[in-house]
């Protein structure tokens, strides 16, 4: 057969075979391969990929398992006739699939002499309070000992729960305590909603491109994802009009503002027919407002326009306060939380108290608002620096980022950023390709660039060669 459309890069830092793997299956999955065609044999894709033989050896030994494909003694390896879609359930509860998942995380953390991150999803240390957390810490050491020591209750901290309150009372969303609880990071929100709301082979729709932790965590359940265009609007409502004709999501994950990686906000007109489709088909909204924080003057949410009936509305402080302190939180109905701090005891006890305590004293004494004042400034700054260097530079931005520390962008001309993520390793940096924030890993020429990060030199060096790359391409 032809070479297969694979994107094989030995520098991201996924194993080769998973790499491998998951692109066939995809392309299996997805009829880009038919039933009966043939594969390349493991010495032509190896030569094709320019890689060795094992790597390719394993992979199609691990599709043949799952019943993707089937060797035939003599002849090479063929797609299977009939791929049973339980097998995708399966595969995807795979801890290798978790492995291959985690990978992509691990790539945003930088150490001390590694590449530069550029598409880290982190603002840099210097940019943190350091001085008003540690002022905190040793508050909370001093004064309320018993959380040293001590679990979190199921709920979280009762001021810190008060103060959650009152944040998102200011959004406009009508909560009390009951409607509130804390969880370790955003991500144990989305964790314990996906444990208790879906069972293996149910349907959600996520956003195209968007968050590639919450895909990893649905694949590992089991969960499909039916993907529905980011606009710079918000999602795709004629998309998503269509997709519902043929598909009954139990869950909608939605980014609301500053979405990951378009940094784009959702419009009023997109939000009420959200919710509409929501009513008219009987799915919840999962609204993950992570970044709210770094919005001065707050738009709109979909929790605010539906008071917590048909919205589960998913926060946290990791993203701009502290990431080590990991506190995260989650409105809803009263029943549902209820039933969701049941998981978490199940799952975990509870939180961490004393990481609790410090994020209630530095919300209660203002010491987190003020921080905030800092932070938006460097965050507003450097987003619009970042912009600019790159529009100098030739590159496409995906609309006008609205906020936040992300900028979306491409280079015209290239329509796979597998071919930036390998020019990149030549100048000091690593960039996650823009497959990674698509839910089933189709290629994309987009990539995520972190703003803080944008005018360093190696960035900027990069930028420029890619332009130069591009114009001797046409």
């Amino acid at each position: 057969m032809n070479a297969l459309p694979l994107h094989i890069n030995a520098g991201t830092g996924v194993p080769l075979t998973e790499q491998i793997v998951s692109q066939i299956e995809a392309l299996i999955r997805s009829r880009r391969v038919l039933a009966g065609a043939k594969l390349p044999s493991i010495r032509q894709l190896a030569a094709e990929q320019r890689i060795s033989r094992f790597p390719v050896i394993e992979a199609y030994d691990r599709l043949a398992s799952r019943g993707l494909i089937q060797p035939k003694h003599g002849s090479g390896f063929y797609v299977a006739n009939h791929v049973d879609e339980r097998d995708s359930h399966a595969s995807n509860c795979d801890p290798r699939l978790a492995e291959e998942e985690s990978n992509q995380i691990l790539q945003q953390f930088n150490y001390p002499g590694e590449t530069l991150k550029l598409s880290s999803g982190f603002i840099p240390e210097a940019w943190r309070d350091v001085d008003g957390l540690t002022q905190a810490i040793r508050q909370a050491s001093r004064i309320d000992v018993p959380s040293v020591i001590d679990y979190a209750i199921p709920h979280g901290d009762t001021t810190l729960r008060q103060q959650v309150v009152m944040r998102i009372n200011a959004l406009g969303i009508d909560a009390d305590l009951p409607n509130v609880m804390i969880t370790n990071g955003a991500s144990q929100a989305l964790d314990l909603v996906v444990r208790y709301m879906l069972k293996p082979g149910d349907t959600v729709f996520v956003e195209d491109p968007g968050y590639y932790n919450l895909f990893g965590l649905l694949k590992l359940q089991g969960v499909r994802l039916v993907g529905v265009p980011r606009l710079a609007n918000g999602p795709d409502i004629d998309v998503a009009e269509e997709l519902l004709k043929l598909h009954q999501p139990k869950l909608f994950f939605v980014n609301t503002v500053f979405q990951n990686p378009t940094a784009t906000n959702i419009a009023p007109q997109v939000a009420f027919k959200l919710l509409q489709l929501a009513t008219q088909h009987g799915f919840t909204i999962v609204e993950d407002d992570i970044y709210a924080d770094f919005q001065a003057v707050p738009t709109q949410r979909l929790a605010s326009l539906d008071q917590l009936d048909r919205v589960i509305y998913v926060g946290g402080l990791s993203k701009t306060l502290s990431s080590s302190l990991r506190i995260g939180y989650l409105a809803a109905n009263r029943e549902l939380v209820k039933n969701l701090v049941d998981v978490k005891v199940l799952t975990s006890l509870g939180g961490t108290r004393f990481a609790e305590s410090v994020a209630a004293s530095l919300l209660e004494r203002g010491t987190y608002r003020k921080y905030l004042e800092r932070l938006r400034k460097r965050v507003r700054d450097s987003l619009s620096s970042a912009v600019q260097t790159l529009e100098g530079y030739g590159w496409d931005v995906f609309d006008e980022p609205s906020g936040g520390n992300f900028v979306w962008a491409k280079v015209p001309g290239i329509d796979d950023s597998a071919v930036l993520v390998d020019e990149a390793v030549k100048f000091g940096v690593t960039l996650a390709p823009g497959s990674y924030y698509r839910p089933n890993g189709e290629a994309c020429p987009w990539v995520r660039i972190n703003s803080a990060y944008a005018g360093d030199r190696c960035a900027a060096r990069f930028f420029e060669h890619m332009t130069e790359a591009a114009t001797a391409r046409a």
